[in-house]
């Protein structure tokens, strides 16, 4: 009982920091109403263009005003209080979401307002990212427990892709999507609340003695010069452009792959002896669950590395999410089965996780304090620049070539690239 009392401590001893707590809670109930609003949004795209291709031009929207934002993000969270610039970002993605809840209950939502207001929540993330990542550091006050936070950041981000899901799975089917954005906007007084309660941050930022275009290019310079910085984010690039897309096409799987296998589901739940909801759009229902088994595999992977020992070789599992990941998308791909794309998809939740949080960690841990902000943001820039083109060329690939086909093919690239990392650069696997 001791010994489990303990394992139990570990997992969570970044709660035992007052701001993070408020961080931990706050945090979690606005990261619920986003992947409502994720999930409903797919949806209401889908409904309306009955296009993969549309499903992509989503991500690519928000890549737009990434590029520009990212760097400078980052250089603003080195310069300026990163709770101040994370205040800001938040306070304008609840802004973002009420628009979004009150054209569609309106009924007078078209697509071209859902992509703007896609490029202005691109925008506010571009900022927000490398702020919030940096922050992490400040509210556990150093290193000593940032694994362990990071980890249980991803749990929560995890959780909340269990749960979003589903409820907005279950909000969409009985009303419709506009209410599942109105709850993602209100959700965001939680996270703006527990900013507002912390106290005694440490200053880690600072005024910048140099113009912003050098402060900005020192932090690339840097970036450049570390190889095992290079890698690990050429590792997360390659991922994110080839087996993330995934997630952009869960709609195309639910609707139109697995539609057959999936009915009984349906039936089940909407118009059964046991049914417990009046379905409106029925059809959300199994989009919901997939979505819900990845984030359910995510966070059990989450917890896993929140847990993971200080004498743990975090590159080899790291390597073992590179190879794990996009194989479990393969047999996905080809599965005809309900059932069995649910038991891959926890798969896949949970080998990203092991790749992705990892990462994270690793890139923070050898980044001095100085230039956390910057660096992070070329981490952000990186990775969702990369997994919104990848969104973009899965759509457009999948109206060639089908969604199973899409994602299949990205995924064994993926694969072969990994296993040329893990056979290039051994010194990865021997991070701890």
């Amino acid at each position: 009982m001791a010994a489990q009392a303990s394992g139990r401590r570990g997992t969570f001893r970044a709660l035992r920091h007052h701001n993070y707590r408020l961080w931990f809670f706050g945090q979690g109930i606005s990261l619920i109403g986003t992947w409502m609003q994720t999930m409903a949004q797919q949806l209401l795209v889908y409904r309306l263009t009955g296009s993969a291709a549309a499903l992509g031009m989503i991500n690519f929207m928000g890549l737009i005003p990434l590029l520009p934002l990212a760097l400078w993000g980052g250089s603003l969270s080195d310069r300026m209080p990163k709770r101040t610039v994370i205040l800001g970002t938040q306070t304008g993605m609840l802004i973002q979401a009420l628009l979004l809840a009150g054209l569609t209950l309106a009924g007078t939502i078209q697509v071209w307002q859902v992509y703007a207001l896609a490029f202005l929540m691109g925008a506010l993330q571009a900022v927000d990212l490398p702020a919030r990542q940096a922050f992490t550091v400040d509210m556990v006050e150093g290193k000593e427990d940032l694994t362990n936070a990071i980890g249980l950041n991803s749990a929560l981000f995890n959780l909340a892709r269990a749960l979003g899901p589903a409820l907005s799975g279950v909000v969409v089917a009985a009303t419709g999507e506009g209410l599942a954005f109105l709850i993602n906007g209100l959700t965001f007084v939680a996270v703006i609340t527990s900013l507002l309660l912390m106290r005694n941050l440490p200053r880690s930022s600072a005024p910048a003695t140099v113009g912003l275009a050098r402060h900005m290019a020192e932090g690339v310079g840097y970036v450049v010069r570390q190889r095992v910085l290079l890698v690990l984010m050429s590792l997360v690039a390659v991922s994110a452009f080839l087996s993330m897309p995934y997630s952009t096409l869960m709609p195309v799987f639910a609707h139109d792959v697995l539609q057959d296998s999936a009915r009984v589901v349906i039936h089940t739940v909407c118009y059964g002896p046991i049914a417990f909801v009046r379905c409106q759009t029925p059809e959300a229902l199994p989009l919901g669950m997939l979505l819900t088994m990845v984030g359910v595999g995510a966070l059990v992977g989450a917890l896993v590395v929140a847990s993971l020992p200080d004498s743990a070789r975090r590159g080899r599992i790291l390597t073992l999410g590179n190879l794990v990941f996009p194989a479990s998308l393969i047999v996905f791909a080809t599965s005809r089965s309900f059932l069995l794309s649910l038991a891959c998809l926890f798969v896949v939740g949970f080998s990203f996780v092991a790749q992705n949080t990892l990462a994270n960690t690793l890139i923070q841990v050898v980044t001095p304090d100085s230039m956390r902000g910057r660096v992070m943001s070329i981490y952000s820039l990186t990775m969702q620049s990369t997994m919104r083109l990848g969104g973009l060329q899965a759509g457009l690939m999948a109206d060639r070539v089908g969604a199973p086909l899409a994602i299949g093919l990205g995924a064994t690239i993926s694969l072969v690239y990994g296993a040329l990392v893990a056979q290039r650069f051994p010194q990865i696997r021997q991070m701890r």
